[in-house]
């Protein structure tokens, strides 16, 4: 995303415009079924950002009203006190579920610099944006929403907005694969291995008890690639995973990630453990023979539990009421997790930046203790993460929101995409194991950039 000098404010363009001391105005319509490409397919270097929600939750929107920025280890406070100035600036008229909503999210390592070089290149270390327009599908309403400068900017808006979509056909194509020329691996097998066994020898020590490995794999592409459409392909593939792209015409980072990171609701809070994965089966009995070896491993057991008390832990300062779900299998196309659903009641009220920030890194993608962990993955990934792994999701001038883990997820810079895995590493870890399993969380996007 686009960097906007200090520490960011209201734009009237995805290149940043001046700053206006009038506020936003909001301005909402009701429309029939109609296709998120008019929203996405910009033609032009406007922003654009997409969410969906395993809920049934749709969001498209495209150009800014409003970004906001910031890095360093305050990056979670600056975004929330430069958010709450925007929003109370911020006049909407319409019902509450086409309000306007900030789209965007955040770098692994606070110390990201959006000038380090490609792939992430113009990424801060955290960014958000109010998009001008919005198209919001929830159960069976949709809405169209703009914002604007001032009330009779936000009406024309939304009468060309409105005019522009329902001549579009309704349903979004899926269009074709790009096709893949060549891959190129950040890590070869021989220094994942020597990866693998120096973390061992930090866990051996005492230094850490679980830490998140990661590789990059460079795609290049055939032809160039349809982010929106290929969104729309891993929706079809994955339908209960959450969806996300957001991009500036720079570099587009998207992903189809199966975790939630948190979810609030007034003083309601939901979050996950998932952690510990295997193949699907090519049977229902393949399938659920896999399931029980996985449920009946130590090292996946005492991976997940790590992962649940951490969480459990990180969000206690902020909650009480903990409910902790039965442990389930969640089952995707390709892989299949262990899953543990966590609800709890906020003490007092909170934003849902005070809960990312308690919570990331989840020990699912950085490690135990958290801090050891950061040091090793530093110190160790050959590669910048950028914001892979990290919180990317929306919240609203209610302080509610909901943030996924930025998994299963790539960056496409122009005919090149970049794609992330990783797998966490415990005491009898076993780097070849370990390999194959990474390799198995390429494929959901993979499988969507080759030609079948």
């Amino acid at each position: 995303m686009d960097r906007t000098p200090g520490e960011g404010g209201l734009a009237g363009s995805a290149r940043g415009a001046s700053r206006t001391s009038d506020g936003l105005v909001s301005r909402s319509r009701e429309l029939e079924a109609v296709s998120f490409g008019a929203i996405t397919d910009a033609d032009d270097a406007e922003s654009t950002v997409q969410w969906a929600a395993p809920d049934g939750l749709e969001i498209a929107g495209r150009g800014v009203a409003a970004r906001i920025t910031a890095s360093g280890p305050n990056r979670f406070d600056r975004i929330q006190r430069q958010a709450r100035r925007t929003f109370a600036a911020l006049d909407h008229d319409g019902p509450a579920v086409a309000r306007p909503r900030a789209f965007g999210g955040f770098s692994f390592h606070d110390g990201h610099d959006p000038k380090s070089g490609p792939p992430w290149t113009g990424f801060d270390a955290a960014a958000f944006v109010i998009p001008r327009v919005l198209v919001t599908r929830s159960g069976t309403d949709t809405w169209l929403t703009v914002v604007a400068n001032e009330a009779d900017a936000a009406d024309r808006l939304l009468a060309d907005w409105d005019e522009r979509l329902t001549e579009r056909p309704a349903m979004r194509p899926t269009g074709s694969r790009p096709g893949v020329d060549s891959t190129r691996r950040t890590t070869s097998p021989e220094e994942w291995t020597a990866q693998v066994e120096a973390a061992l020898e930090r866990i051996d020590d005492g230094r850490l008890t679980k830490v998140v490995l990661a590789q990059a794999l460079s795609v290049a592409l055939a032809e160039p690639i349809d982010v929106a459409a290929t969104l729309e392909r891993l929706r079809r593939q994955y339908p209960n995973c959450y969806r996300f792209l957001f991009g500036d015409g720079t570099g587009t980072f998207f992903g189809a990630p199966p975790e939630r990171l948190v979810s609030k609701r007034g003083d309601r809070v939901e979050t996950e453990a998932l952690a510990g994965s295997i193949s699907r089966g090519e049977t229902p009995e393949a399938d659920d023979e896999l399931a029980d070896r996985m449920r009946n491993s130590e090292k996946v057991q005492h991976e997940h539990d790590l992962v649940a008390e951490a969480i459990r832990e990180q969000l206690e300062p902020l909650a009480s009421d903990f409910v902790v779900h039965d442990r389930t299998i969640r089952r995707l196309a390709t892989i299949q997790h262990l899953q543990t659903p966590i609800e709890a009641t906020l003490e007092r009220d909170r934003h849902v930046l005070d809960l990312v920030e308690a919570l990331h890194p989840t020990p699912a993608v950085g490690g135990v203790p958290p801090e050891a962990a950061l040091e090793t993955i530093r110190e160790t990934e050959t590669f910048d993460r950028g914001w892979y792994a990290a919180p990317v999701g929306w919240f609203d001038a209610a302080g509610d929101g909901e943030f996924a883990v930025g998994i299963r997820s790539g960056i496409a810079t122009g005919e090149t995409v970049t794609l992330f895995a990783g797998n966490g590493i415990v005491a009898d870890s076993d780097p070849t194991e370990e390999w194959d399993e990474v390799q198995l969380k390429y494929r959901p996007i993979l499988d969507e950039l080759r030609n079948r």
